[in-house]
């Protein structure tokens, strides 16, 4: 019989054109920061969010870096709209570049987070983004990442938007390289985090930027002295 459980039918899958927004929850990112990254470290430090959506895994960066900078190739309202893959970053521009990339375009954001970063990349993954002999010929095997950091708890996401109820089946990493170290690679498990990493305010519902009103029309025909009274000619 089919197992037809909450957790199991809301598994992470996405059609090939998909924007692929599924924000991640605050306290899965500062894990990262908390567990495997030195906090007292980044507060001079600047940091890219190149997959930011509406906001939420930058708005904690900020937390912890001095600068970050946010953007995303859709406009949620948070960040500049910017392509990540086709922006012209100079080499070493920032000292971080921290994302939960699109699944789809991950191996591609990483070799240009790799590019563009100083101290290193963190991007958070599904589990199963380790496999494949495929992946692993083009990235893993070329550029091997100094840690592999299992979330030990799941971090449930839901498409569009969080949702602090939420369960999945879906287990995620965060997969790190430094440019700082030659250290062999290394597997850690993130311990249990989520309750002591929850912050008042983390699930409030995002607002997004407002939209530019349209121009007004009443200028569209010109109806003052010496009107012919005739529509505007488009320019």
């Amino acid at each position: 019989m089919q197992n037809t459980s909450h957790a199991v039918m809301s598994q992470r899958t996405e059609s090939t054109d998909s924007l692929d927004n599924f924000p991640t929850p605050p306290w899965a990112t500062r894990a990262l920061i908390e567990q495997l990254i030195d906090p007292a470290a980044t507060s001079e430090l600047t940091c890219l969010e190149p997959a930011c959506g509406q906001g939420h895994m930058a708005k904690v960066l900020w937390e912890y870096f001095g600068k970050v900078t946010a953007s995303d190739i859709f406009d949620y309202g948070y960040g500049e709209a910017v392509d990540f893959l086709k922006k012209d970053y100079t080499e070493d521009q920032f000292d971080w570049v921290i994302t939960n990339p699109p699944f789809r375009m991950a191996e591609d954001f990483i070799w240009e987070a790799l590019r563009v970063s100083r101290i290193g990349v963190a991007m958070l993954t599904r589990t199963v983004f380790i496999e494949s002999i495929g992946r692993y010929d083009r990235l893993f095997s070329r550029r091997p990442p100094t840690t592999f950091a299992q979330f030990t708890e799941r971090v449930p996401m839901v498409k569009g938007r969080l949702d602090k109820r939420a369960s999945t089946a879906t287990g995620y990493s965060w997969i790190i390289w430094r440019h700082d170290t030659a250290q062999a690679k290394q597997l850690e498990w993130i311990a249990p985090c989520r309750k002591q990493l929850e912050r008042v305010g983390d699930y409030d519902k995002h607002v997004p930027r407002p939209q530019p009103k349209p121009p007004e029309q009443k200028d569209l025909f010109d109806v003052g002295p010496g009107s012919s009274g005739t529509a505007a000619a488009d320019h």
